[in-house]
């Protein structure tokens, strides 16, 4: 890659090296502080970085780009970058590239380390990460192993909003089965809120739960098997009753021990190993239901940084 392609911030002498894809998104960008804040206490690391373009990105060394999860050049894009940078260990950030790095996981540990041992991929196994990235498939599998959803069908199931609303008796959240962050979520409530000529099978309808929302930050390792789970509590949503968070705050460890629960069985049942991020939402009855998944870290993993400290002691030994 052409040294134009590139956006550098300082150079360190360093014992590992770090490779983040999606620096510039929400969770890489949070990823970057906190390492930032762990070099500035101490560790000895470079942290660089992948996007869609050349960054200059607060904790990064060195950002370049690749193409995006879904181009058919992103495998080698991604081969040549982890070439170059010869990481240690790569973390995903970007929910729609993890079926895809899960399945490369062993070529590109081998082209980041080539004729030493191999770089380490965070990620969980090529099914698992396939399963948890597609939100209908991961409300089956959850419904399957007795771990608490809401109601949920495929939107090509119902022919009108109307029939939504009916077959939920209240408002239905329709989303994409595949995508980031709230992006294409939409909360109804009448017929009138949505034209369902436009919704297809690519989305997924679930029934509306409208109490409190958290954001558990869960770490399973993958040495050890053994989870644990930091509550999040969302104090204020982006779309007002639905998306992503615009405030949170971590609540004590083990006040919320049947969200913390909830959030264990939940991993162990999709089989999910490394940083978790997910979303948990009580319904009228106080009940707590899982919503969706994403097997990586997310944008509030800063609250819960323990998460980071679990991934550096168990594949870096810091």
């Amino acid at each position: 890659m052409q040294a134009s392609n590139r956006a550098r911030v300082h150079t360190m002498s360093v014992t590992s090296t770090i490779l983040i894809t999606g620096a510039g998104g929400p969770a890489g960008r949070t990823l970057g502080r906190l390492f930032a804040a762990g070099v500035a206490g101490g560790l000895d690391l470079r942290v660089v970085g992948v996007d869609l373009t050349p960054l200059v990105v607060e904790g990064f060394d060195e950002v370049i780009a690749v193409a995006p999860a879904a181009n058919p050049a992103y495998a080698p894009t991604m081969r040549a970058a982890v070439e170059e940078l010869a990481p240690d260990l790569i973390i995903p950030s970007v929910q729609d590239e993890l079926p895809q790095i899960a399945t490369l996981a062993g070529l590109l540990g081998r082209v980041a380390r080539s004729g030493e041992e191999p770089a380490v991929v965070l990620t969980a196994a090529a099914v698992p990460s396939a399963i948890a990235a597609d939100k209908l498939l991961t409300m089956w599998t959850l419904a399957k192993a007795g771990v608490p959803v809401p109601q949920h069908c495929a939107a090509s199931d119902f022919h009108h909003t109307a029939e939504a609303l009916a077959w939920a008796g209240g408002p239905v959240v329709v989303k994409p089965r595949v995508s980031r962050g709230g992006r294409g979520v939409v909360l109804v409530e009448t017929p009138a809120d949505l034209d369902w000529t436009g919704v297809d099978a690519s989305q997924i309808v679930q029934g509306f739960a409208g109490g409190v929302e958290y954001a558990p930050q869960t770490y399973r390792s993958p040495r050890t098997r053994h989870a644990r789970s930091y509550v999040l509590e969302k104090t204020v949503l982006k779309q007002g009753r639905v998306g992503n968070a615009a405030a949170a705050v971590r609540v004590p460890d083990g006040s919320r021990p049947e969200i913390e629960r909830l959030a264990i069985a939940t991993v162990e049942a999709l089989g999910l190993d490394g940083p978790v991020d997910m979303d948990i939402r009580l319904d009228a009855e106080g009940q707590p239901l899982v919503l969706e998944v994403n097997g990586r870290f997310g944008a509030l993993s800063a609250l819960a940084p323990e998460l980071l400290d679990g991934v550096l002691h168990d594949h870096l030994q810091l």
